[in-house]
């Protein structure tokens, strides 16, 4: 239920967002995600349909240059692969500073997991790609379904209890309630 909320959440205030900029000075500006309950694998849930800001932030401020640096000691078929992982690792770090901001509470280093995980399997499905090399592959209606229910799945055990647990989740939502009647109050007063 919490990825469906980040979800929901991530995309409304972006999309209110985008409806302003354009209405105000006419720019539309890159959509937050692309589908990503229709993700056919990790690299894709990752690399194209989640987060997009980040995702382009990170790759070119982690992952090629790090690429970059490994192709010389790895080969360029080889580099990409602790690219990945470092632009994760990095991302998990990132995280984990930003829900310290928002919980003021010591991290417990699950968020960052969570990341790292993730890298892992992302290097571990690359390396599988590459090995097969096209010659075979999971059917999209096998494949989606396995990548969102792993994502959800890790969300639930790794990054969503910290928040939780030191109480994030409910003041968001009792600042959410305190919005709508603010709102409420508002309109019931021109009305």
């Amino acid at each position: 239920m919490y990825c469906c909320l980040v979800y929901l959440f991530v995309d409304i205030v972006l999309a209110v967002s985008n409806a302003v900029v354009r209405a105000v000075i006419g720019i539309e500006l890159e959509s937050p995600s692309d589908e990503p309950y229709f993700s056919t694998s990790l690299q894709d849930f990752w690399g194209r349909r989640w987060n997009l800001t980040t995702t382009n932030t990170l790759r070119h401020t982690v992952y090629k240059p790090v690429r970059s640096f490994l192709g010389v000691a790895l080969g360029i078929d080889w580099a990409p692969l602790p690219a990945v992982l470092a632009a994760f690792i990095v991302s998990g770090l990132m995280h984990e500073l930003l829900f310290f901001y928002i919980t003021r509470v010591s991290p417990t280093w699950e968020i960052t997991w969570f990341f790292v995980l993730h890298g892992v399997c992302v290097v571990v499905e690359l390396g599988v790609k590459k090995v097969f090399a096209g010659r075979w592959r999971l059917h999209w209606a096998v494949s989606a379904p396995l990548t969102v229910g792993f994502v959800v799945i890790t969300s639930a055990w790794l990054f969503f209890p910290p928040l939780v647990r030191n109480g994030a989740v409910a003041g968001a939502i009792e600042e959410c309630q305190a919005l709508v009647e603010f709102v409420k109050g508002k309109l019931s007063f021109t009305l």
